[in-house]
């Protein structure tokens, strides 16, 4: 039988909050339970950290240009090879679950069967994108949506065990994948989960050394971190459905996120970001008999590589199209990859982002250093070394003038790569023919171009 595929993942998980990666704070159980029988990366990272972008990525193995979906609520094109596609061309039933964000505007847009499910045909249960976790809500293959009642990963749990439970019933034999995305721990973090109201208390917290000890701070990471417990649940009840049902050995299991959140750390909320906070990603693979059990493989890894590589894991070709590398022998045996470069960028500075200040930057990580450049030139230089905090910015710093200038010819040669630059966000929109749908989206968001609309899209 060949080998089944799920990949959850939450909305905004930084890789650091969880147990199994140090942080003092969380409880993970599963998760830590899956990094000691699995295969964990503590250097994963999102290269482009934004939802849709993002998740265009995880999806297709493509850099966001390629795959149109450049910013929040502009839609991916439909003309793409998604890993669905693919596949369905080797015989697997194709599913997909929760938060899609790929449909453009409206968020409660109904995506309807066709192409512009990228051929996740076999079971859709879906919503574009929102973040009422306590209204669970989704839709099948007609426009009247689906209102359910709890905490929206339990039912979205519930849905991909009934994908699972139908898959058997119709063809036990046949493989499947399916990508199940929870919407946690995106905010808000209030409402808390059901039952875990008080299982964080704000003032008892570990803040990192970058963090500013404030109460917004401190609560806002108490409901983060309830809600990755809560998720932390549900990816345990979907590992003993797979042993209750005989699935866990033909299964490989991933978990990761879109993107990081700030959440207080340099002073910054949400992602959008070059720091750690807002690019680094959970990233372990789980299959017992056949991913090697308590590896941490310290390869750097990028969401361009996670299709490739669940490829790779398949035994299948790998596009020549993709733009990420296939890094299985890394899960299977443990290789580790020295000497990568991962190219990280926010192409389009929107809603929280220009709230802070944060223009249109690019930016590498190297096996040692993060290195990054805005629209004013060089931004941030950080030896992740010696400074895992990223508290001395040395941008600017005389005695680092080598490093810098060896970084930005690194830089240079992965926006070469990539058939990029450094562009304000209105140069983009016109090279990339997108001003117009950029017009469109924001008077949608905002109300009016130049009107916040008393709120900013998230």
């Amino acid at each position: 039988m060949a080998t089944n595929v799920i990949v959850v993942f939450g909305d905004e998980m930084r890789g650091q909050a969880m147990g199994c990666a140090g942080d003092p704070n969380v409880s993970t159980p599963c998760l830590d339970f899956m990094a000691s029988r699995g295969c964990r990366f503590p250097r994963a990272y999102s290269n482009t950290p934004v939802c849709t972008p993002a998740r265009g990525t995880m999806v297709t193995g493509l850099w966001p240009t390629a795959h149109g979906a450049v910013v929040n609520d502009i839609a991916i094109r439909t003309d793409v090879t998604s890993i669905a596609h693919i596949l369905n061309a080797h015989g697997y039933g194709c599913g997909y679950v929760g938060k899609w964000h790929l449909g453009g505007i409206p968020r409660y847009k109904f995506t309807p069967p066709g192409p512009e499910r990228l051929g996740f045909d076999d079971f859709w249960a879906v919503w574009n994108c929102h973040h009422d976790y306590l209204n669970p809500r989704y839709y099948r293959d007609t426009p009247e949506p689906v209102t359910m009642e709890g905490y929206e990963p339990s039912v979205q749990t519930d849905l991909a065990m009934a994908f699972m439970d139908r898959h058997r019933e119709q063809d036990s034999e046949q493989p499947f994948c399916l990508f199940l995305s929870w919407g946690p721990p995106h905010s808000p973090y209030e409402p808390l989960p059901p039952g875990r109201e008080t299982q964080y208390d704000p003032s008892a917290l570990v803040l990192p050394p970058n963090c500013p000890d404030t109460p917004e701070n401190r609560r806002h990471l108490a409901g983060y971190y309830a809600h990755i417990s809560a998720l932390d649940a549900e990816m345990q009840r979907l590992l003993d459905y797979l042993r209750t049902n005989d699935l866990e050995k033909d299964t490989l299991v991933v978990f990761t996120s879109d993107h990081g959140s700030m959440l207080g750390s340099q002073g910054h909320t949400h992602k959008q970001r070059p720091w750690a906070e807002s690019v680094v990603v959970p990233l372990i693979f789980y299959q017992p008999g056949a991913v090697p059990a308590g590896r941490v493989n310290k390869t750097l890894f990028s969401l361009l590589d996670l299709v490739p590589t669940l490829l790779g894991c398949l035994k299948l070709q790998v596009p020549p199209s993709m733009h990420g590398e296939d890094l299985s022998a890394c899960v299977r045996s443990g290789a580790t990859e020295e000497g990568r470069v991962l190219y990280l960028a926010d192409l389009i500075t929107t809603d929280q982002a220009n709230h802070y200040g944060i223009k249109p930057w690019r930016g590498i990580k190297t096996e040692r250093y993060t290195y990054a450049c805005d629209t004013q030139g060089e931004w941030l230089l950080y030896d992740d070394e010696k400074d895992p905090y990223q508290l001395e910015n040395r941008a600017g710093d005389p005695s680092a003038t080598e490093t810098r200038a060896n970084l930005h010819q690194e830089l240079q040669r992965q926006m070469e790569r990539f058939s990029d630059r450094i562009m304000d966000v209105a140069e983009a929109l016109e090279a990339w023919g997108l001003t117009e749908a950029f017009r469109i989206r924001t008077e949608h968001l905002y109300a009016s171009p130049n009107n916040m609309g008393g709120r900013l899209p998230q």
